[in-house]
């Protein structure tokens, strides 16, 4: 659209000047579009690179949230988090306990995690060289790295949700308009300033795509729109579930699945190869042998010979759904696989921890469970406190 309208003119700009009136005239063209019309798909063109640092793992979660868009999050499994940038350990303190007195017990409650975790560092990776000997094909620089991998990789559970990382997100103009919108209507004080400092770098790059961001019948009413649904679902749960406490689970759990659901994936991997209506291919699947619906399976699938070699999207046709109670860690990990639907609960010290083997085994249980007992007692004392969220 933009080289159609206005590539000659600039093509044939002698100076300067009739570049920008050609840049000016494609941002209006673009602002009415978008805005005028409301064709979102005008959003789609404009992609962005966008570093974010200095974020809460919190705040991470926000951020890679929707489903269209690239991720890329520092790793607490290779990057040891003892650098302390003016004396300061790397976590975000939320700025709702500014001038309240808690500040000062959860900064303290979290310098003593911190501490754990810089602790047993060196002694978790000598655990790891004695468990896992060096072989003698293994370089020292390789054989170090894998060692200290698996040392941070077994503390990194240690980490608060508190501590700072940086993410890169490659998104269209759409994806971050979306983004902003809901971190404008998050009840966190971090995630809404963070949002305000987004928008003001994106303006520089697609300000036509931001432009219904701050209109008030526009982006102002989608925010409030958030906001009040999230607050009046909230209001409801705890009047309906007040007094209810959690059955004890397993750590996963199926909890629904599609009894149809081989049915539909065989109509589903026919429909693309035949000339058939759905109802019929599905009609069909259902009376066919068992052997049949895996043959067909059996050819839809085909020869894989690595994970990366995917079928098609008739095994969409069907789906499972799981309750998941997990540690941050996994948490984090299983959240990055975006195509998946997925919703969590707040953060919550209710349900115990984790303790790794190779802790206890190195020695480092009791300061584990001593960091445990910390985290749990401070997120008591916020939400007695009525900084739940924070």
């Amino acid at each position: 659209m933009f080289l159609d309208e206005f590539a000659g003119d600039l093509a044939n700009a002698d100076d300067g000047a009739a570049a920008e009136v050609g840049v000016d005239r494609a941002e209006k063209l673009y602002g009415r579009i978008f805005n005028d019309y409301g064709d979102d798909s005008v959003a789609q063109l404009g992609g962005v690179h966008l570093a974010c640092e200095n974020v809460s793992n919190l705040l991470t979660k926000v951020l890679e949230r929707g489903r269209l868009a690239a991720y890329l999050e520092q790793s607490t499994r290779y990057i040891p988090y003892t650098d302390r940038s003016g004396g300061v350990w790397r976590y975000h303190v939320p700025s709702e306990l500014d001038g309240h007195p808690l500040r000062a017990a959860y900064v303290e409650a979290l310098d003593a995690t911190f501490e754990t975790y810089a602790k047993w560092i060196d002694p978790l990776r000598v655990y790891f060289e004695k468990k896992y000997p060096k072989q003698p094909g293994d370089s020292d620089a390789v054989y170090r790295s894998a060692t200290r991998a698996k040392a941070l990789d077994t503390l990194r559970g240690l980490l608060p949700a508190a501590t700072q990382s940086n993410v890169g997100i490659y998104a269209s103009g759409q994806a971050y308009e979306a983004l902003i919108l809901r971190m404008r209507a998050h009840a966190l004080a971090e995630v809404r300033d963070y949002a305000d400092l987004m928008l003001t770098e994106l303006r520089k790059v697609i300000p036509a795509f931001l432009t219904r961001v701050d209109q008030p019948e526009r982006g102002g009413t989608w925010t409030s729109y958030l906001a009040g649904a999230r607050a009046r679902t909230i209001e409801i749960a705890e009047r309906l579930t007040a007094g209810t406490e959690p059955d004890r689970r397993s750590e996963v759990t199926l909890t629904d699945f599609d009894p149809d659901g081989e049915v539909k994936v065989v109509a589903a991997a026919l429909y693309t190869a035949t000339d058939l209506p759905d109802d019929q291919l599905l009609a069909m699947a259902r009376a066919m042998s068992a052997a049949d619906r895996a043959a067909v399976l059996s050819a839809y699938v085909g020869n894989r010979t690595n994970r990366r070699h995917k079928p098609g999207r008739a095994f969409e046709r069907t789906s499972y759904r799981f309750d998941i109670l997990t540690d941050y860690g996994a948490f984090r990990d299983l959240q990055r696989h975006r195509l998946m639907t997925i919703d969590w609960q707040a953060l919550t010290t209710r349900h115990g921890h984790i303790r790794p083997e190779a802790v206890i085994d190195a020695g480092a249980g009791a300061d584990w469970d001593a960091a445990m007992a910390r985290s749990a007692e401070l997120f008591d004392q916020l939400t007695e406190g009525g900084f739940r969220d924070a």
